[in-house]
């Protein structure tokens, strides 16, 4: 015989050193009938309480199904296997229990979700998507979910939103001189990249050439810079002696972005501006000179431009940090006991 208990909490007992919670929503087979001395068998058993309120197998195992299909097809040793699904069991057991400790706030604070608005929310996903009705019902029912079941979700989501809204989001406030320091912190990600465009003349030394080669080439290349010194075209002097195949453009490499450069032509670039050019370089392709033709800044955002995505930034992450430290409180003042 199956029972189903009525609206809260009215009795426990003790069934094998375990403390069963009774509620309504939870199914007990063989519950207690006349003169019998125990529970035959647990068709649904709860898995945590929270406040006034139960976390019930059924509930968890319908979250952990998707991950536990996941983890099995993949191969994994046994205890490897084992060890995955109890970590993620228990990642989802904690987050039900914050979940039903936010849907408790809502009950509390009376907030309330019309239909209206769950059906623009529906709304917008079919148009975002471009989907009929049958379409939005076939692509649920390829996750194993009704339109009812997903429209309850719509409906929590919102639900919690706004509570978050209105105990956590509502008082964050993000000043002008926040997202400034934020800006000027993170000079790279916002200044956009640095690109030289540069000329080279190169002779070639391979690792097989001898002492005497090497010596002719280097010498070649000393010639080269004494002829810069005195004033010489870079450019000139590429298409004359430069060994580059870019030697008939002017040794002419285009713009190249600084953070594709050797560190020893970053090294080597450092603290040059346009018109100057390096000392002479011991490459893998062979001795060279580089000439800075220009540096540019390319990709950036001015302040004003990148305002709106820093406080955005900062607000969320405001957001996740004072909601945590919210739900942390709500859970130190809570009775919460996960059953094993």
């Amino acid at each position: 015989m199956m029972y189903m208990v009525n609206n809260r909490i009215f009795k426990y007992f003790d069934s094998s050193g375990f403390r069963w919670w009774i509620m309504a929503g939870v199914l007990l087979s063989g519950l207690w009938s006349a003169g019998s001395a125990q529970a035959e068998e647990i068709v649904d058993r709860i898995v945590a309480v929270v406040n006034n309120d139960i976390i019930t197998y059924l509930e968890l195992q319908h979250q952990l199904k998707p991950y536990e299909e996941k983890i099995k097809s993949m191969g994994y040793a046994e205890e490897k296997e084992r060890q995955m699904l109890y970590k993620v069991r228990n990642d989802i057991t904690y987050r039900l229990i914050d979940e039903k400790l936010a849907d408790q706030e809502i009950e509390k604070n009376k907030i309330t979700i019309n239909k209206a608005e769950i059906d623009a929310s529906l709304e917008r996903l079919k148009a975002s998507k471009m989907w009929t009705d049958e379409d939005l019902r076939q692509a649920l029912a390829a996750q194993g979910m009704t339109i009812q079941e997903y429209r309850q979700s719509l409906r929590n989501q919102a639900l919690r939103s706004r509570l978050v809204g209105q105990e956590v989001s509502s008082k964050i406030v993000i000043t002008h001189e926040e997202v400034r320091a934020y800006y000027d912190d993170h000079a790279d990600a916002y200044g956009g990249d640095l690109r030289y465009h540069l000329r080279n003349i190169m002779t070639i030394v391979s690792s097989d050439d001898d002492d005497s080669a090497k010596a002719a080439a280097m010498g070649k290349m000393e010639a080269v810079i004494q002829k810069l010194e005195a004033g010489e075209s870079f450019e000139s002097l590429a298409r004359e002696y430069s060994e580059s195949p870019l030697a008939p453009k002017g040794g002419d490499l285009g713009k190249i972005r600084y953070t594709d450069f050797s560190p020893l032509i970053q090294q080597a670039l450092e603290g040059l501006a346009a018109g100057d050019y390096t000392s002479i370089l011991d490459t893998d392709q062979g001795y060279q000179i580089f000439f800075v033709e220009d540096m540019t800044m390319e990709g950036g955002k001015r302040f004003e431009e990148a305002s709106p995505e820093i406080e955005e930034q900062l607000y969320n992450a405001a957001v996740d940090e004072k909601y945590a430290e919210w739900l942390e409180e709500l859970k130190r003042k809570a009775h919460i006991k996960v059953i094993r």
